[in-house]
């Protein structure tokens, strides 16, 4: 009897890469191109929601860093957190992103640490507690980056509770929204041939 990993091995081909986990991943990296500069544009407003406390605005965070949990969520690839996240970084910057250039570099860091995650389980744990630190890891790596590159002044204090939003946004947001979409595209039928579906 075929165990679980290598049925789901057998249905990925392995680590290795083939034509439609590129497309796909490819797919996920430009619809999120496009999700973020949505996203990008109604940033801003949101102030005027959290203006109890702006370091709240942050629980929302999440939204740009989904594709680096779902794309190897679906593909289950090496690779696939880097490439799906820089793809939609890159979109999004080409598309006039008002983080500019710095958009491409934000997607960098936070698709690598959401692989160093996956790498660290060889790409073979799928699991709940996995995708919430991969997207822990991406939270983090966006929080050091902005913090550095953007908010350089911001009070030590401030920062520490954006980080906390973040995280939680990330837990939420990335992990289970992942994990939502990805149930709701198996049901459709849309990822068989795909160790997810």
């Amino acid at each position: 009897m075929a165990t679980t990993a290598s049925r789901a091995a057998s249905a990925s081909g392995g680590l290795g890469w083939r034509t439609r986990d590129i497309v796909v991943t490819a797919i996920i990296g430009v619809v999120f191109g496009l999700v973020f500069q949505v996203w990008n544009i109604i940033w801003g407003p949101f102030d005027a929601v959290f203006v109890f406390f702006p370091p709240a605005k942050n629980l929302l965070y999440g939204v740009w860093l989904i594709p680096a949990v779902l794309a190897p969520l679906i593909v289950r690839k090496p690779g696939a957190a880097l490439f799906a996240e820089l793809v939609a970084a890159a979109l999004s910057a080409f598309i006039g992103s008002q983080f500019g250039p710095d958009a491409i570099l934000s997607g960098l860091v936070q698709g690598g640490a959401a692989e160093l995650v996956f790498l660290l389980t060889r790409y073979r744990s799928w699991s709940l507690p996995v995708l919430c630190l991969a997207a822990i890891a991406s939270s983090a790596a966006a929080w050091i980056h902005d913090w550095i590159v953007w908010f350089p002044d911001v009070a030590v204090d401030t920062q520490l509770w954006v980080g906390v939003f973040m995280a939680v946004s990330g837990v939420v947001i990335v992990a289970g929204g992942s994990v939502l979409l990805v149930r709701s595209l198996r049901q459709a039928g849309a990822l068989k041939g795909f160790p997810a579906g």
